[in-house]
Parts: C-alpha cells; sequence; structure tokens
C-alpha cells in the first residue's frame, strides 16, 4: 500500500496522479520541483486554508472533516438543482425496475424512499457512513506512524505532539476532501459498487451524472436511467433483507485498520549511507539529489490483511448478484440491457470501482472484486437449484461462496445441491405439521364412530369368552370329582 499520509519523494509531474497514488500524503519533489521549496509551497497551501478548521469539533481528532468537506464543496462548485420533473422520472424509473425485479428474486423490495441527489447531496448524505469507514483507519495509521518512530524523537515531539495532531488532521482532511469531490462527481447512486454509503432505507439516483455519461452511449436516456435505477434497487434488497450485510462490510475495514502496521526498514536502509551530518552543503545537496529519485513512502500493512479479502469478496458476491439479476430482469424487455451492462463493466474496469473508491477515499488498497466471476456463479446456482434456494444463501455469511468458489463454482453448487431436499418430502412434511397444528388426526367422524362399534364389539366378545371359558373350567373340575369317586 502507498503511503497514508507520510511523505513520499518522487519524480512524477501529475499532481492528479500524485493525489490517486498517495490518498493521504504529501507529495515533494518533481523534475521541475526544488524539493524543499515545493514541501514549504504545499505546507503553507495547508497553513493558508485552516481559518477556524483548527478550533472546530469536526477539526479535531485524526481527521479534520470540516475541512474535508469545505475543499469537496469548492471542487464541485456549483451544482444544477434537481428540478421536480427529475424527481418524477427517478421515481417512475425505479418503480418501474422493482416490478420488473419481483419476477427475478424472492427478496422482496426493499419499500425504500426514492429520492433523485445532486452531486452536492451525495455529499451531504454519504458522509457520516465515509467518516466511519475512515476515522478508525486514519487513527490507527497515525498510532502506527508514532510507533513506529524512535523513542528520542517521540521524546522530542512532546511539548508540540498536539499541534503535530491537528496538522496531520488537517493532511488528512485536505486529501480527503479532493478525493470525495471527485467521486461526488462520478457516482451515480447512492451506493455505487457495492458500498452501502447511502443512509438506510434510501433509494438514491443522481440523473445529471447519468446525463453526462448518456451522451457516450447510443442507448436512449429513459433506458439507463431504468437499468441504473434497477441496478440500485436491486442492492437495496440487500442491504434492507440481509441485516448482516452492511454491518459486515464496515465491520472488515475496521478489522483492517486494527492491525495497521508502518514498516520504514527500507527508508533506513535508503538513508544509511547518506553523510547527512557531515555539514558538508555539497554533500547535503548530493544526498537530497540521491532521495528525490526514491519512494520513501512508508510501506502500510496490516496483520489483519485477511480482512480485505474478505471485504473484496463480499463486494464481488453482492454485485455479481445484482448484476446477474438485473440482467435477468430487464433483458427481455430493454434490447440495450447487454450494451449497458458492458459500459457498466467498462466503467468498473476503467476507474469507477469499489476498489479505487476505497484507495482514494478511505487509503485501503485491494484487488478488483472479481464481479464477472461472481455473477456467473451466481448464474450456475440459479440454473442448479433455482431462485429460492438461491436467494436463501443470503440468510448468513457462513452460507455464502468463498473466495475459491469464485474460480470453482461446481463445488459450491455440489454443496447446494446436496443440501436440497426433495420437493415430495417438503410436501409431505408441510402435510403432516398442518394435521399436527389442527389437532386433525386424518381420520373422519364415520371411521371413528365405526372404530369405536368395533371395540365395543371385541369387548363382547372378549366377555363372552371368558364366561365359556369359565364354565368349560367348572365342568372340568365336576369331571375330575366323578373321576376321584370311581377310583374309590
Amino acid at each position: 500500500m502507498n503511503n497514508g499520509f507520510g511523505f513520499s519523494f518522487n519524480n512524477d509531474d501529475d499532481d492528479e496522479n500524485n493525489r490517486n497514488n498517495n490518498p493521504f500524503g504529501f507529495n515533494f519533489g518533481g523534475a521541475g520541483g526544488g524539493g524543499l521549496g515545493d514541501m514549504l509551497n504545499q505546507f503553507g497551501a495547508m497553513l493558508s486554508g485552516m481559518g477556524s478548521s483548527m478550533n472546530s469539533p469536526e477539526g479535531s481528532g485524526p481527521v479534520n472533516y470540516e475541512m474535508a468537506e469545505r475543499i469537496a464543496r469548492q471542487q464541485l462548485g456549483s451544482e444544477k438543482t434537481i428540478s421536480a420533473e427529475d424527481t418524477r422520472a427517478v421515481e417512475e424509473s425505479v418503480r418501474l425496475a422493482e416490478l420488473w425485479l419481483d419476477e427475478h428474486t424472492t427478496l422482496p423490495t426493499a419499500s425504500a424512499s426514492t429520492e433523485a441527489w445532486n452531486a452536492q447531496t451525495w455529499l451531504d448524505k454519504t458522509m457520516p457512513m465515509w467518516k466511519r469507514m475512515v476515522s478508525p483507519v486514519a487513527q490507527h495509521m497515525a498510532d502506527a506512524q508514532l510507533e513506529s518512530m524512535p523513542e528520542e524523537a517521540r521524546e522530542m515531539m512532546g511539548p508540540i505532539a498536539n499541534m503535530m495532531t491537528q496538522m496531520s488532521g488537517m493532511n488528512f482532511g485536505m486529501q480527503l476532501g479532493h478525493a470525495l469531490g471527485d467521486l461526488a462527481r462520478q457516482a451515480l447512486t447512492g451506493s455505487d459498487f457495492g458500498l452501502p454509503v447511502a443512509p438506510t432505507g434510501i433509494t438514491a439516483i443522481l440523473p445529471h451524472n447519468i446525463q453526462s455519461i448518456a451522451r457516450d452511449l447510443k442507448v436512449p436516456s429513459q433506458e439507463i436511467l431504468v437499468y441504473i435505477a434497477a441496478r440500485e434497487a436491486a442492492r437495496q434488497r440487500l442491504f434492507k433483507h440481509v441485516p448482516w450485510l452492511v454491518e459486515r462490510l464496515v465491520s472488515s475495514v475496521e478489522e483492517y485498520a486494527m492491525g495497521l502496521e508502518i514498516d520504514t526498514s527500507h527508508i533506513e536502509e535508503a538513508t544509511r549511507d547518506l553523510n547527512l551530518e557531515s555539514g558538508d552543503p555539497q554533500a547535503i545537496q548530493d544526498a537530497i539529489g540521491k532521495l528525490q529519485g526514491m519512494d520513501l513512502s512508508p510501506r502500510i500493512t496490516s496483520r489483519n490483511a485477511s480482512a480485505v479479502a474478505r471485504l473484496e469478496t463480499l463486494l464481488a458476491l453482492v454485485e455479481g448478484w445484482v448484476e446477474y439479476v438485473v440482467n435477468e430482469a430487464l433483458s427481455s424487455r430493454i434490447p440495450s440491457t447487454p450494451a449497458m451492462a458492458r459500459a457498466w463493466q467498462n466503467r468498473r474496469n476503467s476507474g469507477g470501482s469499489a476498489e479505487k473508491a476505497f484507495a482514494k477515499v478511505v487509503g485501503i488498497e485491494f484487488g478488483a472484486p472479481k464481479v464477472e466471476a461472481a455473477a456467473e456463479l451466481w448464474r450456475r446456482s440459479t440454473i442448479a437449484v433455482g431462485v429460492d434456494k438461491r436467494d436463501h444463501v443470503w440468510d448468513h455469511p457462513d452460507l455464502l461462496p468463498a473466495a475459491e468458489h469464485l474460480e470453482n463454482p461446481a463445488a459450491f453448487i455440489d454443496g447446494l445441491l446436496d443440501d436440497a431436499p426433495s420437493d415430495d418430502f417438503d410436501a409431505e412434511f408441510a402435510k403432516l405439521e398442518e394435521m399436527l397444528r389442527s389437532g386433525d388426526t386424518g381420520v373422519s367422524e364415520d371411521e371413528e364412530t365405526k372404530k369405536a362399534q368395533d371395540v365395543d364389539s371385541d369387548s363382547d366378545t372378549d366377555a363372552a369368552a371368558e364366561d365359556k371359558d369359565k364354565k368349560d373350567g367348572e365342568s372340568d373340575s365336576d369331571f375330575d370329582s366323578g373321576s376321584d369317586s370311581d377310583e374309590k
């Protein structure tokens, strides 16, 4: 992972590229830069934007969110307001998409309120969830950086530790603001790419952002709106009716953050042979020249790297399910569905994706979720066991496919087939359950009466037989007595 919020020396003049590669860091140097001069310029630019940020409640902590929001808003500029016509088009598209989705999933509609947002609204509404995901990463990264410093350096920082914390928070805030501003202009829905950043219970669509990408597609704008609305409505069904899903996604980020570590061994190795204490200006200049060609970003790792792998797999399963269900629901109704699916895939592959958003905003890097492989897994599962059994997999996280199943869907599907009971067994079990619930024994009243009469008849027969046996016994006694008399 690249520098979370440390210093990096490079020769890249592209500020935008620097910001993407180093989401929370300073970038010093450059082919045309003056090294230390660039550093001071960036430091001065950061100080010039302080204002009241240092003393505001949002300015304390590991990230200065007040500064982040202000920079993001400045980057967005004046946004076009959402008209009544925009809202009506979004509501009708979502309503139509929900009807079509009902035929291809057992998960019911989320019954969420439908809203049309612009980029500024997206920023306002999603900020609480971004804070929840960014804060633990920033806090643990700051702690890890402090722990990586020599004891002597930490003691020297004592008197200015609070100021350094504020400066670090402002640095995070600046970079976060730029990242969120970029993302707000790209977002098409409230939960793009399976990231549940929109408030619960809201199906949000950004019609103005959709219009900007629709120009490149030779598809009617209404069809694009319905397609994107269907994707968002499908995600909201998962987020609403799979209660553990959102927490699982967020907790993976928090778990990763708790294990953050900073490795500076390569920096120590690079500077070991530099004679920076000689006092010779030429030697110092030569040393700085060598540093400018090196990547001295602290290498950030986590003891809980498995949490990121779990996050990657879960995002793939969410988006893969959405992709398959939406394509099934719309393909027979909107001929341009395959073209829009390919356009969405191209958008994901060209940078508009979950892993890019996390790298830019949260500071976590992971591999691109294997959405296409996940969609194929859900397709084959549907063919093998049907829609109902497929969607019951979401009942518990332990039932979901694992990462290896994306490469080998057959193993997962075999498990579904082994667990699937026969239809006859289900029918008989349901019949027995209903019988027990109603207290019915399954025997009619006439049969009960006849059975009772048979029991009475059997009782009379048994009594008669008993009397006969008794009389026979008495006769035998008389016979025995007569025999004894004859013998005498």
